[in-house]
């Protein structure tokens, strides 16, 4: 099963510890195992943009649509055996500690409820 990790910033998070893993040996070894699809850091929230559509009328708006101290700072989609499997992952990526990391099983347009 896929599950997207959402990369997110904590103000409130910790330093990286010795031994932690860096974010490239965490990639290698799900790329090793198989279970790494993709991923990638995002540009800041200055340069998001938000769109929403009332009406026939688009609507812009500069940067994210949530007032937060946190962000989304990248994602990384991997594919798990089940949502214990996913923690785990998750729970070895560098910004579990540093931040925070949103697991969510994807939802496959096709799959129904």
């Amino acid at each position: 099963m896929e599950y997207m990790l959402f990369i997110c910033t904590d103000p409130d998070g910790e330093d990286a510890a010795p031994g932690d893993l860096t974010i490239e040996q965490w990639g290698a070894d799900l790329d090793a195992r198989g279970a790494w699809k993709h991923g990638d850091r995002l540009r800041p929230v200055e340069a998001a943009t938000t769109v929403r559509r009332r009406g026939d009328k688009v609507v812009l708006t500069d940067g994210p649509f949530a007032e937060t101290r946190e962000q989304i700072a990248g994602y990384d989609v991997i594919e798990a055996a089940d949502l214990d499997e996913a923690v785990a992952i998750a729970a070895a990526h560098p910004m579990a500690r540093v931040g925070r990391v949103e697991v969510r099983p994807v939802w496959p347009l096709d799959a129904g409820d």
